[in-house]
């Protein structure tokens, strides 16, 4: 399995010729390195609708003629502008054609603003992605919560991507505790340095990671970690 960050929260997923982007927020992003044009995969997952999140799903979807997967309020306005779309819900898991995606919780909140409204978007979820045998665990936004210990007990996780930037999510010391709980063995920190509200050091981070035998990887615009 190859991980590749696109900057915020965005990640893409490979693993046996099968590729799947996570949250792409790429032409709202300068640091993503990355035109939505440029993309190609098989399907977009969705954790939540902010707009940091659904970024440039509509448009990677069009091209690559590809499913939006989310969860379902989410999943239904998506197919209001024309693309596919999978609706699903939180502790539910769908198989693929070369990769499985099961929603977990993440405690946050969800919502697609378009001019003046507001519109519901589900829940937000995190969401387990494996292919070829090996488990990536995209936390979304979120805080931490009690639960990720039974996320850890349940999955053999191989890499995961915890938010660190604080104010929205939780910050860095609550994500040392998060990466600990869901016992993964490599820690991608996201959703930091975007905005000024979210200002982080994900090497000190890492490095705290380190100390409990967990490695962490601060990656930058269009670097890469194999499992």
């Amino acid at each position: 399995m190859n991980i590749t960050y696109y900057g915020h929260s965005s990640m893409l997923v490979e693993e046996g010729g099968v590729r799947v982007i996570i949250d792409p927020l790429l032409s709202g992003n300068p640091g993503s390195g990355i035109k939505p044009s440029d993309v190609k995969v098989d399907a977009v997952v969705l954790t939540h609708g902010h707009s940091d999140h659904f970024g440039d799903c509509i448009e990677i979807a069009k091209q690559n003629d590809c499913p939006i997967i989310a969860v379902y309020e989410l999943a239904v306005y998506c197919g209001t502008q024309g693309v596919k779309s999978h609706g699903m819900n939180i502790g539910g898991s769908s198989q693929f054609d070369g990769f499985k995606v099961k929603f977990t919780p993440a405690f946050h909140s969800s919502s697609i603003s378009v001019g003046d409204t507001w519109i519901y978007a589900g829940q937000p979820g995190g969401v387990i992605l494996t292919m070829g045998g090996k488990t990536f665990y995209h936390a979304g936004d979120t805080s931490l919560f009690g639960d990720m210990r039974l996320i850890g007990e349940m999955n053999h996780i191989d890499a995961a991507a915890l938010p660190i930037g604080d104010m929205l999510t939780m910050g860095p010391e609550d994500a040392l505790l998060a990466a600990q709980w869901i016992r993964a063995r490599h820690v991608i920190p996201v959703h930091y340095d975007t905005f000024p509200g979210i200002k982080q050091d994900a090497g000190a981070f890492c490095a705290e990671l380190a100390k409990t035998g967990i490695q962490g990887h601060p990656l930058k615009a269009g670097e890469s970690l194999e499992i």
